[in-house]
Protein backbone atom coordinates (compact mmCIF):
# COMPACT_ATOMS: atom_id res chain seq x y z
CA UNK A 1 0.00 0.00 0.00
CA UNK A 2 2.84 2.42 0.85
CA UNK A 3 6.39 2.31 -0.47
CA UNK A 4 8.81 4.98 0.76
CA UNK A 5 12.34 5.04 -0.65
CA UNK A 6 15.11 7.31 0.58
CA UNK A 7 13.11 10.46 1.29
CA UNK A 8 14.95 13.45 2.74
CA UNK A 9 13.67 16.91 3.59
CA UNK A 10 15.34 20.02 4.97
CA UNK A 11 13.95 23.37 6.04
CA UNK A 12 16.91 25.65 5.43
CA UNK A 13 19.71 24.41 7.70
CA UNK A 14 17.35 22.10 9.62
CA UNK A 15 17.34 18.51 8.37
CA UNK A 16 13.87 17.12 9.12
CA UNK A 17 14.27 13.75 7.36
CA UNK A 18 17.33 11.87 6.14
CA UNK A 19 17.13 8.86 3.84
CA UNK A 20 13.87 7.47 5.27
CA UNK A 21 12.60 4.22 3.74
CA UNK A 22 9.82 1.84 4.76
CA UNK A 23 6.88 -0.11 3.36
CA UNK A 24 3.38 -0.78 4.65
CA UNK A 25 1.28 -3.64 3.33
CA UNK A 26 -2.47 -3.47 2.80
CA UNK A 27 -4.43 -4.21 5.98
CA UNK A 28 -1.66 -3.29 8.41
CA UNK A 29 -2.03 -0.95 11.40
CA UNK A 30 1.34 0.73 11.77
CA UNK A 31 2.43 3.26 14.35
CA UNK A 32 4.85 6.02 13.35
CA UNK A 33 6.39 6.73 16.74
CA UNK A 34 8.80 9.46 17.73
CA UNK A 35 9.28 12.44 20.02
CA UNK A 36 8.08 15.88 19.05
CA UNK A 37 10.26 17.21 16.25
CA UNK A 38 11.30 13.75 15.06
CA UNK A 39 9.93 14.31 11.53
CA UNK A 40 6.62 12.45 11.81
CA UNK A 41 4.42 15.26 10.48
CA UNK A 42 6.87 16.01 7.68
CA UNK A 43 6.72 12.35 6.67
CA UNK A 44 2.94 12.39 6.65
CA UNK A 45 2.77 15.60 4.60
CA UNK A 46 5.01 13.98 2.00
CA UNK A 47 2.90 10.79 1.98
CA UNK A 48 -0.28 12.78 1.42
CA UNK A 49 1.18 14.91 -1.38
CA UNK A 50 1.10 18.11 0.65
CA UNK A 51 4.89 18.49 0.72
CA UNK A 52 7.58 17.62 -1.80
CA UNK A 53 10.70 15.80 -0.58
CA UNK A 54 14.17 16.99 -1.51
CA UNK A 55 15.16 13.44 -2.45
CA UNK A 56 13.52 10.04 -2.75
CA UNK A 57 10.06 8.97 -3.85
CA UNK A 58 6.79 7.72 -2.39
CA UNK A 59 4.25 5.36 -3.93
CA UNK A 60 0.75 4.73 -2.61
CA UNK A 61 -1.03 1.73 -4.08
CA UNK A 62 1.45 1.70 -6.96
CA UNK A 63 1.08 5.40 -7.82
CA UNK A 64 3.91 7.92 -7.52
CA UNK A 65 2.66 10.63 -5.15
CA UNK A 66 4.42 13.45 -7.02
CA UNK A 67 3.23 12.39 -10.48
CA UNK A 68 -0.31 11.32 -9.50
CA UNK A 69 -1.04 13.55 -6.51
CA UNK A 70 -4.79 13.89 -7.02
CA UNK A 71 -5.29 10.19 -7.69
CA UNK A 72 -3.32 9.29 -4.57
CA UNK A 73 -5.14 11.81 -2.39
CA UNK A 74 -8.44 10.34 -3.55
CA UNK A 75 -7.41 7.03 -1.96
CA UNK A 76 -6.30 8.56 1.35
CA UNK A 77 -8.32 9.56 4.38
CA UNK A 78 -6.28 12.09 6.33
CA UNK A 79 -6.82 13.48 9.80
CA UNK A 80 -4.14 16.09 10.58
CA UNK A 81 -3.21 17.00 14.13
CA UNK A 82 -5.67 19.89 13.95
CA UNK A 83 -8.84 18.66 12.26
CA UNK A 84 -10.00 20.89 9.34
CA UNK A 85 -13.34 21.86 10.87
CA UNK A 86 -15.66 24.84 10.49
CA UNK A 87 -17.24 25.56 13.89
CA UNK A 88 -20.19 27.49 12.45
CA UNK A 89 -21.35 24.55 10.32
CA UNK A 90 -23.52 21.76 11.62
CA UNK A 91 -22.09 18.24 11.53
CA UNK A 92 -24.44 17.35 8.70
CA UNK A 93 -23.63 20.49 6.72
CA UNK A 94 -19.91 19.97 7.11
CA UNK A 95 -20.01 16.33 6.01
CA UNK A 96 -22.20 17.28 3.03
CA UNK A 97 -19.59 19.85 2.03
CA UNK A 98 -16.77 17.31 2.41
CA UNK A 99 -18.65 14.76 0.31
CA UNK A 100 -18.85 17.34 -2.47
CA UNK A 101 -15.16 18.20 -2.18
CA UNK A 102 -14.37 14.50 -2.38
CA UNK A 103 -16.31 14.27 -5.65
CA UNK A 104 -18.62 11.61 -4.32
CA UNK A 105 -21.42 11.12 -6.86
CA UNK A 106 -24.55 12.98 -5.78
CA UNK A 107 -26.66 9.81 -5.73
CA UNK A 108 -24.20 8.23 -3.26
CA UNK A 109 -23.68 11.14 -0.87
CA UNK A 110 -26.51 10.43 1.54
CA UNK A 111 -25.42 6.81 1.93
CA UNK A 112 -21.75 7.74 2.41
CA UNK A 113 -22.58 10.42 4.98
CA UNK A 114 -24.83 7.99 6.86
CA UNK A 115 -22.11 5.32 6.92
CA UNK A 116 -19.51 7.78 8.22
CA UNK A 117 -21.91 9.16 10.83
CA UNK A 118 -22.82 5.77 12.24
CA UNK A 119 -19.22 4.54 12.12
CA UNK A 120 -18.12 7.50 14.26
CA UNK A 121 -21.15 7.63 16.57
CA UNK A 122 -22.37 11.07 15.47
CA UNK A 123 -25.99 10.19 14.70
CA UNK A 124 -27.36 12.19 17.64
CA UNK A 125 -25.31 15.30 16.82
CA UNK A 126 -26.05 15.90 13.14
CA UNK A 127 -27.86 19.19 13.61
CA UNK A 128 -25.49 20.65 16.20
CA UNK A 129 -22.90 23.28 15.21
CA UNK A 130 -19.42 21.79 15.35
CA UNK A 131 -18.29 24.61 17.62
CA UNK A 132 -20.68 23.40 20.33
CA UNK A 133 -19.29 19.87 20.42
CA UNK A 134 -16.76 18.59 22.94
CA UNK A 135 -13.22 18.06 21.69
CA UNK A 136 -13.79 14.32 21.60
CA UNK A 137 -16.80 14.67 19.32
CA UNK A 138 -15.01 17.24 17.15
CA UNK A 139 -12.30 14.61 16.69
CA UNK A 140 -15.02 12.18 15.64
CA UNK A 141 -16.19 14.68 13.04
CA UNK A 142 -12.62 14.89 11.78
CA UNK A 143 -12.51 11.10 11.50
CA UNK A 144 -15.87 11.08 9.72
CA UNK A 145 -14.56 13.42 7.01
CA UNK A 146 -11.48 11.23 6.66
CA UNK A 147 -13.49 8.07 5.93
CA UNK A 148 -16.47 9.50 4.07
CA UNK A 149 -15.04 8.45 0.68
CA UNK A 150 -14.10 4.94 1.89
CA UNK A 151 -10.33 5.40 1.61
CA UNK A 152 -8.01 2.45 1.18
CA UNK A 153 -5.45 4.20 3.39
CA UNK A 154 -6.20 6.09 6.61
CA UNK A 155 -3.48 8.43 7.93
CA UNK A 156 -3.96 9.86 11.41
CA UNK A 157 -1.60 12.46 12.89
CA UNK A 158 -1.76 12.54 16.72
CA UNK A 159 -5.48 11.59 16.73
CA UNK A 160 -5.93 11.70 20.53
CA UNK A 161 -3.78 14.70 21.44
CA UNK A 162 -5.54 17.04 23.86
CA UNK A 163 -8.32 14.58 24.69
CA UNK A 164 -9.26 13.52 28.20
CA UNK A 165 -8.86 9.83 29.21
CA UNK A 166 -12.47 8.94 28.42
CA UNK A 167 -12.28 10.57 24.99
CA UNK A 168 -8.98 8.82 24.28
CA UNK A 169 -10.55 5.42 24.94
CA UNK A 170 -13.52 6.27 22.71
CA UNK A 171 -11.33 7.40 19.82
CA UNK A 172 -9.11 4.32 20.14
CA UNK A 173 -12.13 2.03 19.91
CA UNK A 174 -13.26 3.98 16.86
CA UNK A 175 -9.88 3.64 15.14
CA UNK A 176 -9.92 -0.13 15.72
CA UNK A 177 -13.31 -0.34 14.00
CA UNK A 178 -12.14 1.79 11.08
CA UNK A 179 -9.06 -0.41 10.67
CA UNK A 180 -11.29 -3.28 9.58
CA UNK A 181 -11.85 -1.47 6.29
CA UNK A 182 -8.60 0.46 5.70
CA UNK A 183 -4.85 0.28 6.08
CA UNK A 184 -3.93 2.61 8.96
CA UNK A 185 -0.82 4.69 9.58
CA UNK A 186 -0.95 6.31 13.01
CA UNK A 187 1.52 9.05 13.93
CA UNK A 188 2.04 9.66 17.62
CA UNK A 189 4.60 10.40 20.34
CA UNK A 190 2.51 8.52 22.93
CA UNK A 191 3.85 5.03 23.64
CA UNK A 192 0.57 3.69 25.03
CA UNK A 193 -1.17 4.73 21.80
CA UNK A 194 1.02 2.42 19.76
CA UNK A 195 0.72 -0.44 22.25
CA UNK A 196 -3.09 -0.11 22.29
CA UNK A 197 -3.65 0.12 18.54
CA UNK A 198 -0.72 -1.13 16.46
CA UNK A 199 0.85 -4.44 15.58
CA UNK A 200 3.93 -2.84 14.09
CA UNK A 201 5.91 0.29 14.88
CA UNK A 202 8.31 2.51 12.94
CA UNK A 203 10.45 4.55 15.33
CA UNK A 204 11.59 7.89 13.91
CA UNK A 205 14.16 9.91 15.85
CA UNK A 206 15.94 13.02 14.61
CA UNK A 207 14.68 12.44 11.09
CA UNK A 208 15.98 8.89 10.84
CA UNK A 209 14.33 5.49 11.24
CA UNK A 210 15.81 3.78 14.28
CA UNK A 211 13.52 0.72 14.30
CA UNK A 212 10.91 -0.92 12.10
CA UNK A 213 9.46 -4.10 13.58
CA UNK A 214 6.46 -5.90 15.00
CA UNK A 215 5.80 -4.97 18.62
CA UNK A 216 6.39 -8.57 19.62
CA UNK A 217 9.83 -8.47 17.97
CA UNK A 218 10.80 -5.27 19.78
CA UNK A 219 9.77 -6.83 23.09
CA UNK A 220 11.78 -10.00 22.42
CA UNK A 221 15.03 -10.48 24.25
CA UNK A 222 17.49 -13.30 24.81
CA UNK A 223 17.77 -12.43 28.50
CA UNK A 224 16.29 -14.46 31.35
CA UNK A 225 15.29 -13.60 34.92
CA UNK A 226 16.19 -15.96 37.76
CA UNK A 227 14.91 -15.39 41.31
CA UNK A 228 16.13 -17.56 44.17
CA UNK A 229 14.59 -18.21 47.56
CA UNK A 230 17.73 -17.24 49.47
CA UNK A 231 21.29 -16.03 49.06
CA UNK A 232 23.34 -18.74 47.36
CA UNK A 233 27.04 -18.73 46.64
CA UNK A 234 28.57 -19.35 43.23
CA UNK A 235 25.46 -18.48 41.21
CA UNK A 236 26.98 -15.84 38.95
CA UNK A 237 30.02 -17.95 38.14
CA UNK A 238 27.87 -20.98 37.31
CA UNK A 239 25.56 -18.96 35.07
CA UNK A 240 28.48 -17.40 33.19
CA UNK A 241 29.71 -20.91 32.45
CA UNK A 242 26.56 -21.72 30.42
CA UNK A 243 26.58 -21.67 26.61
CA UNK A 244 24.89 -18.57 25.17
CA UNK A 245 25.38 -16.45 28.31
CA UNK A 246 27.40 -13.29 27.83
CA UNK A 247 26.77 -11.65 31.20
CA UNK A 248 24.96 -11.79 34.54
CA UNK A 249 23.56 -8.77 36.39
CA UNK A 250 22.38 -8.91 39.99
CA UNK A 251 19.06 -7.09 40.34
CA UNK A 252 17.14 -6.37 43.52
CA UNK A 253 13.43 -7.00 42.88
CA UNK A 254 10.87 -4.81 44.59
CA UNK A 255 8.17 -6.39 46.73
CA UNK A 256 4.49 -5.34 46.71
CA UNK A 257 5.18 -2.95 49.59
CA UNK A 258 7.66 -1.13 47.31
CA UNK A 259 10.40 -2.25 49.66
CA UNK A 260 13.32 -4.33 48.34
CA UNK A 261 12.49 -8.02 48.21
CA UNK A 262 14.62 -10.36 50.33
CA UNK A 263 14.92 -12.75 47.38
CA UNK A 264 18.04 -12.36 45.20
CA UNK A 265 17.41 -12.00 41.48
CA UNK A 266 19.66 -12.19 38.43
CA UNK A 267 19.26 -10.99 34.85
CA UNK A 268 21.07 -13.48 32.65
CA UNK A 269 22.14 -11.77 29.43
CA UNK A 270 21.86 -13.94 26.33
CA UNK A 271 24.05 -13.64 23.26
CA UNK A 272 21.32 -14.20 20.65
CA UNK A 273 17.58 -13.57 20.29
CA UNK A 274 17.00 -17.12 19.04
CA UNK A 275 18.34 -18.66 22.25
CA UNK A 276 16.01 -19.49 25.16
CA UNK A 277 18.29 -19.70 28.17
CA UNK A 278 15.64 -20.93 30.60
CA UNK A 279 16.08 -24.70 29.98
CA UNK A 280 19.86 -24.43 30.49
CA UNK A 281 19.46 -22.32 33.60
CA UNK A 282 16.89 -24.76 34.99
CA UNK A 283 19.18 -27.74 34.40
CA UNK A 284 22.08 -26.00 36.16
CA UNK A 285 19.85 -24.89 39.05
CA UNK A 286 18.59 -28.47 39.52
CA UNK A 287 22.10 -29.88 39.53
CA UNK A 288 23.34 -27.24 41.97
CA UNK A 289 20.27 -27.45 44.21
CA UNK A 290 19.42 -23.76 43.96
CA UNK A 291 16.10 -22.75 45.61
CA UNK A 292 14.40 -21.37 42.49
CA UNK A 293 11.37 -19.14 43.11
CA UNK A 294 11.01 -17.83 39.56
CA UNK A 295 12.58 -18.44 36.16
CA UNK A 296 11.33 -16.69 33.04
CA UNK A 297 12.43 -15.10 29.81
CA UNK A 298 12.76 -11.34 30.17
CA UNK A 299 10.46 -9.08 28.14
CA UNK A 300 11.25 -5.47 27.34
CA UNK A 301 8.57 -2.80 27.38
CA UNK A 302 8.09 -0.42 24.47
CA UNK A 303 9.16 2.36 26.82
CA UNK A 304 12.52 0.72 27.51
CA UNK A 305 13.07 0.04 23.81
CA UNK A 306 12.19 3.61 22.90
CA UNK A 307 14.51 5.02 25.57
CA UNK A 308 17.36 2.84 24.31
CA UNK A 309 16.84 4.09 20.76
CA UNK A 310 16.42 7.71 21.80
CA UNK A 311 19.57 7.74 23.93
CA UNK A 312 21.59 5.50 21.65
CA UNK A 313 22.38 3.15 24.52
Amino acid sequence: MIEVKGISKSYGPIEALRDVSFGIAAGEIVGLLGPNGAGKTTTIKILTGNLQPDDGFVEVNGLDVLEHTREVQAQIGYLPETAPLYPELTVQGYLRMMSELRDIPEQDRVARISEAVYATGLAEHLTRPIGELSKGFRQRVGLAQAIIHKPRLLILDEPTIGLDPTQIVEVRHLIRRLARESTVLLSTHILSEVEALCDRVIVLINGRIRADAELSELASTADAILVLGRETSGVEEALLDLDGVEGVDFVQPVADSREPSPFPAYRVLGSGLDADLCPRIYDRARREGWPVRELRQDVRTLESVFNELATGS
